[in-house]
């Protein structure tokens, strides 16, 4: 076969991959509106992209009952490991296999789906790579002389050879649903502002409408973090596009302080008492509270996997970390504990003390709570 004859069937295999999906792979919708299915994709790919695998869980749950066949799931953890590498996708596999098997036990029957089509016989992936950026940017950036292509040709090779071309030749998806794949992921992570912006340009180009990528917004905004959707908001405002809708803004919140409640007995001696808390609008962030202890009151040892943060409001206290020596503080103090430190911390045996602790949580935890804290006379006779 010529490369001018294989060059066009290259061509017409990408033609018909990049026009609008077939019904097993996008359901019929209003053109200003994402469907169920595509709606579904969003948090999946979000979550696989920070690793959040609690939140990713009940978010397959909802994928499937929306539409989303198990390939096309497990598409998405395909696609999603050239952006966010091995570790998360294999991650996230993991989790699915595990909704899996709970659906299963539940007696629930989910579509298998369509297996990707046999790569043509005159399957070129180079050539087909190259077609399929191209296409995608709307320019020839083929034989670029600028940027990281020459300065690092061989990832621009494993671009082209890999993701252009041996992903995105995989008829699961659309390239369109593959570019809303990538959007979810590259919102969701940190420091992916240019790779997002040419996306969502990308986005625009090969058939969303600037109300169908606010809906994704939206869904960013409801689903998975208001600063990733503010973000890309103001990434896809760069575009111009039209009939794109403000993002509202998230409604200041007052915490009131509530009743005070007396600290468990097996995480501290004494007497202290935690009221005021308060979290992060962002699921999964921080949180914290104030705690008063009486003089002699004390926490447990304890870790926190991200660290902690004390800022000292009144009295006079005690801090520890495992080996080390205890240090006094007072108001005004602000104390960061490193990630999965062993320490303690409370009042002096004569004074009260009352401070703000803030910690933030990975994989659903805050905390780790150990043994009570056995204090040596000699250790506090002279604390630093």
């Amino acid at each position: 076969m010529s490369r001018n004859h294989k060059s066009a069937t290259l061509s017409a295999i990408l033609l018909l991959i990049l026009l609008p999906a077939s019904p097993w792979l996008q359901a019929s919708s209003d053109k200003n509106t994402l469907n169920p299915r595509q709606q579904a994709i969003i948090p999946i790919a979000a979550f696989t992209a920070t690793g959040d695998l609690q939140r990713l869980e009940p978010a397959l749950h909802q994928g499937l009952e929306h539409g989303l066949t198990v390939n096309e799931i497990k598409e998405i953890f395909i696609h999603s490991y050239a952006y966010v590498g091995f570790p998360r996708a294999l991650n996230g596999i993991n989790t699915f296999i595990n909704v899996m098997d709970e659906r299963q036990n539940n007696g629930l029957k989910d579509t298998t789906g369509k297996q990707a089509s046999p790569l043509p016989d005159n399957y070129d992936a180079i050539e087909y790579g190259h077609q399929t950026r191209n296409a995608l940017v709307g320019r020839d950036i083929s034989n670029r002389t600028t940027g990281y292509a020459p300065f690092v040709p061989t990832i621009d090779n494993f671009l082209v050879r890999h993701l252009f071309a041996d992903i995105f030749v995989r008829d699961i998806f659309s390239h369109k649903d593959r570019e809303l794949i990538t959007i979810s992921m590259l919102a969701a992570m940190t420091g992916t502002d240019p790779q997002l912006r040419g996306h969502l340009g990308i986005s625009l180009r090969v058939g969303f409408t600037a109300e169908q990528l606010g809906e994704f917004i939206q869904i960013l905004n409801n689903q998975v973090s208001s600063v990733s959707a503010q973000r890309a908001f103001a990434l896809l405002k760069q575009h111009n596009p039209t009939g794109l809708k403000p993002l509202p803004s998230a409604p200041l919140t007052v915490a009131k302080p509530g009743e005070a409640t007396i600290a468990p007995a097996d995480r501290f001696t004494g007497t202290a008492r935690i009221s005021f808390r308060f979290s992060s609008p962002e699921d999964g962030d921080f949180a914290g509270g104030l705690v008063e202890f009486e003089a002699g009151s004390r926490t447990a040892w304890h870790t926190h996997p991200k660290g902690q943060t004390l800022i000292v409001v009144s009295g006079t206290g005690w801090v520890q970390s495992e080996h080390g020596d205890i240090q006094t503080v007072s108001k005004g103090d602000v104390v960061t504990i490193p990630a999965n430190t062993k320490h303690w911390h409370g009042a002096t045996d004569k004074t009260a003390m009352t401070h703000v602790a803030i910690a933030t949580s990975l994989a659903g935890t805050r905390v780790t709570w150990l043994e009570k804290v056995s204090l040596n006379p000699t250790d506090i006779k002279n604390p630093q």
